[in-house]
C-alpha cells in the first residue's frame, strides 16, 4: 500500500533477561564492593543463603512535581522531588548468623551460642538504625547483573509464619541511602553484546 513503511526490528532472545538464579551478600558499611558478579565475594562479605523462588525485586519509588504555565494545559517542566531505590527478597536460611543479625539488628557476637549450645537474645522496643552494605547478583546463563548498595537498611519486615506445609522465611524490603558521592546503587553487569542495527 502506498505510504506504508516496513520496519525491520531486530529481536534477540539472549538480550532478554530472566532472573533464573542469583544471590545476596551483606557486609559492614564501608566494605569495598566485589570487583565482578562473576566471582564469589570474600570476607567480610557474608552470604544470605537460599532466597525464595520469588527472587529479587528492584524497586523504584519516585515522585515529581509538574509546572504548568498559566494559560496552558500541559506542563513545560517536571521536577523530581523523590527518588528512592529498594530491594525486596525473602531469605529462607533463617538460622544463618548473618541473616539473624539482619532480622533482629544484632551483631554477630550477640548470636554466639552459650556453653549449652543455646543462643539467647532479646528484641528491643527502641531499635536503632542498622545500615549495612549489600551485594546482589542476578544470573541468566552467561548474563550477570551486579548491584552494590554501599548503605542499605531493612525498613520493612513481613510477618514470619511457622507452618507444616510452608517454608519459614524473612521477607525484607531494603531501602538504599546515598554514599559520600551521592550514589545509592552501583551496577556491574556482564551482558551480551547488542547486535548492530543496519536499518535494512
Amino acid at each position: 500500500m502506498s505510504g506504508d513503511i516496513m520496519v525491520n526490528i531486530t529481536r534477540a532472545a539472549d538480550l532478554a533477561l530472566v532472573g533464573a538464579n542469583g544471590g545476596g551478600f551483606v557486609a559492614p558499611v564501608g566494605t569495598v564492593r566485589p570487583a565482578s558478579p562473576l566471582a564469589q565475594p570474600v570476607a567480610p562479605w557474608e552470604p544470605l543463603g537460599a532466597i525464595s523462588d520469588d527472587g529479587l525485586t528492584y524497586g523504584f519509588d519516585e515522585d515529581s512535581q509538574e509546572f504548568t504555565p498559566w494559560g496552558l494545559t500541559s506542563p513545560f517542566r517536571t521536577q523530581i522531588t523523590k527518588s528512592v531505590r529498594t530491594f525486596g527478597l525473602t531469605v529462607w536460611e533463617t538460622s544463618r548468623v548473618a541473616v539473624q543479625s539482619l532480622q533482629y539488628r544484632l551483631g554477630a557476637a550477640d548470636l554466639e551460642p552459650n556453653g549449652d549450645g543455646l543462643t539467647e537474645y532479646a528484641e528491643t522496643a527502641s531499635p536503632v538504625p542498622d545500615r549495612r552494605a549489600f551485594w546482589f547478583i542476578v544470573i541468566d546463563g552467561d548474563a550477570y547483573k551486579g548491584f552494590y548498595v554501599p548503605q542499605g537498611e531493612i525498613n520493612d519486615r513481613s510477618d514470619v509464619t511457622f507452618k507444616q506445609d510452608e517454608m519459614s522465611g524473612y521477607e525484607w524490603t531494603i531501602t538504599t541511602y546515598p554514599d559520600a558521592n551521592g550514589n545509592t546503587v552501583y551496577h556491574c553487569d556482564k551482558l551480551p553484546v547488542t547486535p548492530a542495527y543496519t536499518g535494512s
